[in-house]
């Protein structure tokens, strides 16, 4: 079993999961607490012919119900495997996953912005605040499978990657210390430059951002200085795009982290329905395992 291999070796956890041993018990602890109220509810709104806790009960604790959920997001294997790795039918190992699924959405909160987008004070504040620094924008294309109809086919295929894909914009601080916003399953052909400027209305219009080629023509943007049809660079041209390098990679980092989970990284194998709901869950766990976001005990 996964989780007593953890349990007996907890300095491979972040090898495992994608989160540190310690992260995962409070991780255990929120999603357990979570659940409880979720079935309280639950209870409270049935009208039940039989007695509480009648049925077949589930073969799987919380803490490996939770670690399945992690394990796949970490690892990607088949249900079925996912299922012989935590003595489960490969029907139970799909289920437990897509049942933990929204309870971890709900407690790992995805970007900074997003906990207070429902607290207009607050999002005021940390609108001013991030003025200080110079967000890094950045966007990453994953690959689906081909769809059987040809105008769906269209609409999801991209170019630049010449396969089927959908695309998500990043924008975080600089030194990879937080992701501040994401725009996730965007259609691949989607334009760079138009997922920015939809993200750049949740920001203060004084915001500066810095990003790549592909955001020039947006405002308050630095971009890299681009070679014109049979002109060369000056040197303090190269100089400026070298110093801009130097400093959004650290956005090349964040999405490198969130590579680090492979249902991030390869080819999408689920409905695209549920598709921003898991990758919003693995930019929290990003945030959680960079130590910018702090689970409550």
């Amino acid at each position: 079993m996964v989780f007593d291999y953890i349990e007996k070796y907890p300095h491979r956890t972040k090898q495992i999961l994608g989160i540190s041993y310690e992260q995962l018990q409070s991780l255990l602890r929120c999603a357990e607490k979570r659940h409880q109220e979720i079935k309280v509810k639950q209870e409270s709104q049935k009208i039940r012919i039989n007695a509480s806790g009648g049925g077949r009960p589930t073969k799987l604790s919380i803490s490996e119900q939770v670690c399945l959920c992690l394990f796949y997001l970490r690892q990607m294997p088949t249900f079925q495997v996912l299922g012989i790795l935590f003595g489960v039918s490969k029907t139970e190992a799909n289920d437990t996953f897509h049942e933990w699924i929204p309870i971890l959405r709900d407690i790992l909160p995805s970007s900074l912005l997003e906990p207070c987008s429902n607290n207009e004070s607050a999002l005021l504040f940390v609108q001013e605040l991030l003025t200080t620094f110079r967000l890094l924008v950045d966007s990453l294309e994953q690959p689906i499978y081909r769809d059987s109809d040809q105008k769906e086919q269209q609409k999801y295929f991209s170019g630049k990657k010449r396969q089927h894909t959908l695309k998500t914009l990043m924008i975080g601080i600089p030194e990879a210390k937080d992701i501040v916003e994401v725009e996730v399953g965007a259609p691949g052909p989607t334009a760079d430059i138009n997922l920015f400027r939809k993200s750049q209305k949740k920001f203060d219009k004084s915001q500066p951002f810095s990003g790549d080629k592909a955001f020039q023509g947006g405002e308050n943007i630095t971009t890299p200085h681009k070679k014109k049809p049979k002109q060369q660079l000056t040197e303090q041209q190269k100089a400026e795009n070298k110093v801009l390098s130097s400093n959004r990679i650290f956005i090349e980092h964040l999405i490198g982290l969130l590579k680090i989970f492979r249902i991030a990284s390869q080819r999408f194998r689920l409905k695209l329905e549920t598709y921003e709901q898991i990758i919003l869950t693995v930019c929290g766990l990003v945030r959680l395992r960079i130590g910018s976001l702090i689970l409550p005990n």
